[in-house]
């Protein structure tokens, strides 16, 4: 060979190297990338397995009522969609398939095609809240159910890993609407908090195969697992979550892999051609509001944090910080993100906005993610706002049934947003226990929500135990590699004493979150502040008990409209409307109903300026004037907790000049 032929072969081994480093390096190519790995950051704290934390009191006994209503009996209320549908198995979809039942009505067509995933949502996040709702009350009945129902699903896993919902002429080959990742993170978030109870190797096994599959077959930084010909692709875009799963794995098993992933799946998601809100892009324009469905929004927010700590890159965090003020514009006195379905590029309000009852499970969820990572107990303030108040007003104070969609300032209850009918079709401003005419995607999140708050009402940290949400609950863990139970004795925040009963032959750190609206409390034992915990440091022996009073105050405060309402201690209040119920669907089973609400006599009312005032020998029961809007005369009007209401308004205006 001559020396020239060597230098050509030279040369183009050099370019060789150099096409191969470029393809294969991805930091390489766009140095400047928000998506460039910097150095991943450790989470502040760390979450405790699901059956180390059980519910009391109240919490308990609501959960309980799940469990014996739409929880439990779900697959009872729509077999079709649950018990006939073995979607993950035998009726996994292939090419042939053009049309199934999915439980919401519309006129037949192609159009139908792309909902053909709808079954894996329904059944998926219906059975996550039902087994962590079993686990929780150790409710031996409904254990045995489910372990058939795990067993049976772990013997549909092929021999490469594959769990999910599409046969081998379909899988991971789409270019449009697909549900194949939304359909395996609503199923491993359940088998992920079946493994936490069971601890049996083979269900994490399963799990890790499942998700090496995906992996497998898109790779990371190579692959384009949210490519759409077409941008508004529903089940492709809540694919987005299965960041949930490779979070938790990456906690479980230490597994850097798991956490990266999660990076480039908000990378290609990020950069393909969708209508969604939170695309880096669009969440770096200050001049855009959200306006894709609100479920996908507040949900994402998870999988922006998850990239941000998988990266550590600057340009995330950024972004993240954009998409929290962008979500506080669509956020309602009661906590909950509007989204009617979709958010539409408007903010909240009180009256002329809904939101699913999806999106509270969903933000709430995302809230609790941002409290774990950054141990800011604001997050912790804004998930107990949703829970103890936009969920309870959006679930019936006694029958079992819930809201699909519903509004701060609630007059009606008949189908459409306060009163507005003209879409005779519309029934998800209804009560129900499926929600069947619109999809049973509400229902199985209501069943979710109660679970995911009580799992993260304490957390570890360093040397410290974290009281992070606040309610009635016990926790058995380790602290230091020594056992620690805490029983925490309260009805908050209903009530607003709680005493901790410490048993514990250890030392370590009680840390416990004051919640953002205390301004006066007491503890009965030596404490000290740091960044919004009350701090008991002490060597705990045998049992010992610690007492603190938070001191509750009515408070006027304003919306994002600067509508006036109303809050005392962690609760919003609302003026109750007397309601005319009307009866819509008795279902097969005993005890299940449909349900419309109209009031009876419609008032609403101005902000007057008067103070609120507690009812005598009734804490949750206030009295203020306010101002009748159609008289303009003054009125005497009760105030009481809005998870107590039916129809109610919220939020008052100030009166015209």
């Amino acid at each position: 060979m001559s020396t020239i032929d060597k230098m050509k072969q030279s040369f183009f081994l050099v370019l060789t190297i150099l096409a191969v480093t470029g393809c294969t390096n991805r930091n390489s190519v766009k140095t400047n990338s928000p998506f460039n790995k910097i150095e991943a950051i450790e989470e502040k704290y760390q979450p405790l397995p699901l059956t180390e934390v059980k519910p009391q009191g109240w919490i308990n006994e609501q959960i309980r009522k799940n469990l014996d209503g739409f929880v439990g009996r779900l697959d009872t209320l729509v077999p079709q969609l649950i018990r006939d549908d073995k979607i993950y198995g035998e009726s996994r979809l292939t090419k042939k398939v053009k049309n199934k039942e999915v439980g919401a009505l519309g006129d037949a067509g192609d159009w139908q095609v792309q909902f053909l995933w709808w079954n894996s949502e329904t059944q998926s996040n219906w059975r996550d809240g039902y087994l962590r709702s079993a686990i929780l009350l150790n409710d031996k009945q409904h254990l045995s159910n489910l372990q058939k129902y795990v067993d049976y699903i772990l013997s549909t896993q092929d021999k490469d890993g594959y769990l999910g919902i599409y046969d081998k002429d379909l899988r991971y080959r789409f270019d449009n609407e697909n549900g194949e990742l939304w359909a395996k993170a609503t199923l491993l978030r359940g088998l992920l908090a079946w493994y936490e109870q069971t601890k049996d190797q083979k269900i994490l096994s399963a799990i890790e195969r499942a998700a090496q599959n995906v992996i497998d077959n898109y790779p990371a930084f190579h692959s384009h697992p949210f490519y759409s010909k077409q941008p508004n692709v529903g089940g492709t875009s809540h694919g987005l979550m299965i960041t949930d799963v490779f979070e938790n794995l990456f906690r479980i098993t230490g597994k850097e892999t798991y956490r990266e992933y999660c990076l480039f799946l908000y990378q290609d998601f990020s950069e393909q051609e969708l209508n969604e809100s939170a695309q880096y892009k669009k969440l770096m324009n200050d001049t855009l509001l959200l306006s894709s469905h609100g479920v996908h929004v507040y949900e994402h927010l998870r999988s922006v944090a998850a990239a941000y700590y998988a990266s550590g890159n600057p340009q995330l965090k950024i972004a993240l910080d954009k998409f929290l003020n962008k979500i506080n514009d669509e956020t309602t006195a009661s906590g909950a993100g509007v989204g009617d379905e979709w958010i539409g590029g408007k903010k909240a309000d009180a009256t002329k906005r809904g939101y699913e009852y999806c999106s509270l499970q969903e933000l709430m969820h995302s809230y609790l993610e941002l409290l774990l990572k950054t141990g800011n107990n604001t997050f912790a303030d804004q998930a107990e706002t949703i829970f103890f108040n936009a969920a309870q007003g959006a679930r019936h104070p006694s029958e079992s049934c819930i809201a699909y969609l519903k509004s701060d300032n609630s007059y009606y209850m008949t189908g459409g947003l306060n009163g507005d009918n003209s879409n005779k079709k519309q029934t998800r401003y209804t009560y129900s226990p499926v929600h069947q005419e619109a999809a049973v995607c509400c229902v199985p999140n209501a069943g979710r929500i109660a679970p995911y708050y009580v799992q993260h009402m304490w957390m570890k940290h360093n040397q410290s135990l974290v009281a992070s949400l606040l309610g009635p609950c016990v926790v058995t863990t380790t602290v230091n590699s020594h056992r620690v139970t805490i029983t925490e004795k309260t009805n908050y925040p209903f009530e607003n004493t709680i005493e901790f009963v410490v048993s514990a032959d250890s030392e370590f750190d009680l840390k416990i979150r004051k919640p953002g609206w205390v301004t006066k409390f007491s503890v009965d034992t030596e404490y000290i502040e740091e960044d919004g915990y009350v701090v008991i440091r002490k060597n705990w022996k045998g049992s010992q008990s610690v007492k603190i009073n938070f001191i509750p105050e009515i408070v006027e405060r304003k919306d994002i409209n600067h509508e006036n309402y109303f809050t005392y201690g962690a609760l919003v209040l609302a003026s109750p409307l007397a309601a005319r119920e009307e009866k819509t669907k008795t279902f097969a089973i005993p005890g299940f109903y449909n349900f419309k609400y109209s009031p009876k006599h419609l008032k609403t009312y101005w902000y007057a300026g008067y103070p609120v005032v507690a009812v005598q020998n009734n804490p949750l029961i206030f009295k203020t004037i306010l101002l009748n809007d159609s008289t303009h005369q003054k009125e005497t009007v009760e105030l009481v907790p809005m998870g107590n209401t039916i129809l109610r308004q919220v939020t008052f205006k100030d009166p015209p000049h």
